[in-house]
């Protein structure tokens, strides 16, 4: 069920989806650098498998069987098949695109969200809010600045992967009014890992070091945990509050992408980190003061 519109139901909603993309950060890291050394589809069947084992331990001993029960099948099977393209497209892309580049055409999902879901779901989308998912996206482009990056077909494939985020992010909505977040973040988990297991086995290679598999199993743990969260989100807050926040993503990734490969932010980065949080900050006033 979706809790009632109200300031502090949104504010938590606010809360869940920040705690969410850092989450999702450290799912990209570890997966940019499990896939310099094994397969992309190995590496994204062992994201998911790793998910539904570690979900799956905690989970049915505290909902049983309902944890797989649902009355939108068709809504997961759509979600399990873009689960399976989004991770797919996203890993690979990784393999030669920088979290900052990646993230940064990922981030024009939020926009398509907010364009589309005030008639699609009847959500109110005002002024204001939207000229601060403008300028939270401005932000984004100022640092990385991707017009300077060399082309690569990966970034086509990161184009595609944020139209399928925004409708995966508004299906999580629809069903959030339906199904349990445990039930949503796991179903999908399932269908992808049947559907990977044959081609995964198929290119097997055997992580060469305790680290990998210990990275690759938290994949799972990053995954699950990710998308729980989203779905409880979803609950508190409707997409067009929740969506500008997935900006703060970018300073993760800067993060990450310096700690592991090195990469150091330039002032750009400083700059356009102080427009996404500004944006943000603008944003969290509008949802306290509202009654």
């Amino acid at each position: 069920m979706l809790y009632a519109d109200s300031a502090r139901n949104r504010l938590v909603g606010i809360g869940l989806v920040s705690l969410t993309y850092l989450i999702f950060s450290l799912l990209d890291g570890g997966a940019k650098w499990l896939v310099q050394g094994m397969p992309v589809v190995m590496v994204v069947w062992l994201r998911f498998l790793t998910q539904v084992v570690s979900a799956g331990i905690v989970l049915f001993p505290l909902r049983g069987f309902s944890l797989v029960k649902t009355s939108h099948l068709r809504w997961h099977l759509a979600r399990a098949a873009m689960f399976v393209a989004m991770t797919g497209m996203n890993f690979w892309s990784l393999q030669y695109l920088q979290l900052t580049v990646t993230s940064s055409i990922f981030f024009s999902a939020p926009i398509i969200i907010a364009l589309i879901s005030a008639p699609l779901l009847g959500e109110k989308l005002d002024a204001g809010r939207l000229a601060a998912i403008f300028a939270g996206f401005c932000g984004v482009l100022i640092i990385v600045h991707p017009w300077s990056a060399d082309f690569h077909p990966a970034m086509i494939l990161s184009v595609i992967n944020a139209f399928l985020y925004a409708a995966f992010m508004m299906m999580t909505r629809h069903l959030a009014a339906y199904d349990s977040p445990e039930t949503i973040q796991y179903l999908p988990a399932v269908g992808a890992t049947l559907v990977l297991t044959p081609f995964a086995l198929a290119a097997w290679e055997a992580p060469d070091s305790w680290l990998e598999w210990t990275v690759a199993c938290l994949l799972g743990v990053f995954g699950g945990l990710g998308h729980y969260l989203l779905a409880l989100a979803h609950r508190y807050a409707p997409s067009s509050v929740i969506a500008p926040f997935v900006y703060q993503q970018v300073l993760y990734m800067a993060l990450f992408g310096y700690i592991e490969f090195g990469d150091v932010p330039g002032v750009a980065v400083w700059i356009g980190a102080a427009i996404v949080i500004g944006s943000g900050l603008y944003l969290f006033t509008r949802e306290r003061g509202r009654t």
